[in-house]
């Protein structure tokens, strides 16, 4: 049976994959942990507040739960990462290294996200292979690469069960954007519902990848579960949904909400990290070898995401999203 801890439950990802997590093996066998206190957070799994750039605490936490896996979604992500690049480097990499290690000491899986952002202006566009070249031009996607080395060292030196997958953009109801390139992705629906209008901060035309977090949260679930034999790139399959502009996404929001109003006022930072990245992953290797199949297309996560949203202002009174 897994008991699995979590870092950085408190996040995008976090905030959805304990409770699917919890439903899964049970609420007994998760421990969910933040650098946050849990008074803020916390969902049904036990939690606790825990900083994995404490070794100490870390390895005292993951004996004391007596933990099978850790996953570890503790990082701060790209657009956040670039106005303070060396507290990004200190806190992807040192809590990688440390998560790494108490993994090695207490024989412990690891699950850890990678991200597009390994690959840069030089990796084909579309699609990025999974095997391509690697030079990424943001801290973010420095620390991504280095911790899918780290990762293979950590299993060919020491046995560790390290798996991951590269996301693309993800788009989710249930928490706040983290400080990532694609979070225009989630704040125009809050946008459409409490004014009607959005200035997105890329250009129209940008096409990314990306991904609902159904969609993203299955596919931890299947490669957590995935039989170790069947893995060649265990820590970094490329993983692919769908792709597509401000515009296009504008206009499938307008299905729902038709006098929905788009402006555009690029935000050179942003607009550079989403020009370096692939427009497209090439997911081939993730679906042969564990099965890995999107189910939502573009209507479909939108028409969820007011849904999930609808639901979200409904309990708490509200008719605007609160953002």
């Amino acid at each position: 049976m897994k008991r699995i801890l979590i870092t950085g439950a408190a996040g995008q990802i976090g905030t959805e994959l304990g409770a699917r997590l919890a439903d899964r093996y049970g609420p007994g066998a998760i421990l969910a942990t933040d650098i946050r206190a849990p008074s803020v957070w916390a969902g049904t799994a036990p939690a606790e507040q825990l900083d994995c750039l404490d070794l100490v605490a870390l390895r005292d936490a993951v004996k004391r739960f007596r933990a099978t896996h850790i996953v570890h979604l503790a990082a701060v992500l790209s657009a956040a990462a670039e106005r303070d690049p060396a507290r990004a480097y200190r806190i992807n990499m040192g809590g990688l290294v440390n998560v790494l290690q108490v993994a090695a000491e207490c024989v412990c899986g690891v699950f850890t996200p990678s991200s597009i952002a390994v690959f840069g202006p030089d990796t084909p566009r579309d699609p990025a292979p999974q095997s391509t070249l690697q030079r990424p031009t943001t801290m973010y996607g420095v620390t991504k690469v280095a911790g899918e080395l780290l990762c293979d060292y950590y299993h060919t030196r020491f046995g560790v069960d390290a798996r991951g997958l590269r996301f693309p953009g993800l788009v989710s109801y249930t928490a706040p954007p983290g400080g990532g390139t694609t979070d225009y992705a989630v704040d125009i629906f809050h946008a459409a519902l409490d004014t009607g209008r959005y200035t997105c901060f890329l250009e129209a035309d940008t096409r990314m990848d990306m991904m609902y977090m159904p969609d993203a949260i299955r596919a931890i679930l299947e490669l957590l579960e995935a039989p170790s034999e069947n893995l060649v790139h265990r820590n970094a399959f490329n993983i692919s949904s769908m792709h597509f502009t401000p515009a296009e996404l504008a206009d499938a929001i307008r299905v729902h909400i038709p006098g929905f109003e788009i402006h555009y006022a690029p935000d050179p930072l942003r607009q550079a990290i989403a020009d370096s990245w692939p427009t497209r992953l090439d997911d081939s290797e993730a679906r042969e070898q564990w099965g890995w199949c999107p189910e939502y297309e573009l209507p479909d996560m939108v028409a969820d995401m007011f849904r999930g949203l609808g639901k979200r202002l409904a309990r708490h009174g509200s008719g605007s999203a609160g953002r």
